[in-house]
C-alpha cells in the first residue's frame, strides 16, 4: 500500500508536512525533513490484533526534536537539545463497529484540543 504524506497544523495553523519515510515491522514512519536527519519531526503509526480477543490495537507517536548548532573547537554542528513526545494507543474490541471507534477518536482529540488539553498540556497545569 503506497502512503500519502500526512499534513498536520500546528498551534499557530502552519502546515506541517510529513512524509512517508519506510515501514519496519508494522510500523509506518513519516518525517518533516529539514535537510538535517537528527532535526526530522517523526510521525509513526502501527496496528496490530490480538490473536486471542481478536482486539485491534493502534498506535500513533510524534516526536518533535528541537535543534541548534553549536560551536565546539570553532566547528558549528547541530545538536539535539530536547524532543517533544506523544504516544497514543487506541484498543478496540473485535465487535466494535465504525462509529464506536470514531467516537473514541473524535472526543479523545477534543480532549486534547479542549480546555482540559490547554490548560495541562499547554499549560502544564495540575488538575488538582
Amino acid at each position: 500500500m503506497q502512503f500519502a504524506p500526512v499534513v498536520l497544523k500546528d498551534a499557530a495553523a502552519a502546515d506541517h508536512t510529513f512524509a512517508p519515510r519506510d515501514i519496519t515491522t508494522g510500523v509506518a514512519t513519516f518525517v518533516e525533513s529539514t535537510g538535517v536527519p537528527i532535526a526530522d519531526k517523526r510521525l509513526s503509526h502501527s496496528q496490530s490484533r490480538t490473536a486471542t480477543t481478536g482486539r485491534t490495537k493502534i498506535g500513533m507517536k510524534l516526536a518533535l526534536p528541537v535543534v541548534q548548532d553549536v560551536v565546539v573547537n570553532g566547528v558549528s554542528r547541530p545538536t539535539v537539545v530536547r524532543t517533544g513526545y506523544a504516544d497514543a494507543t487506541f484498543t478496540f474490541d473485535a465487535t466494535s463497529n465504525a462509529s464506536e471507534r470514531n467516537d473514541l477518536r473524535i472526543l479523545f482529540a477534543n480532549a486534547l484540543l479542549g480546555e482540559l488539553g490547554l490548560k495541562t498540556i499547554g499549560g502544564l497545569e495540575t488538575l488538582y
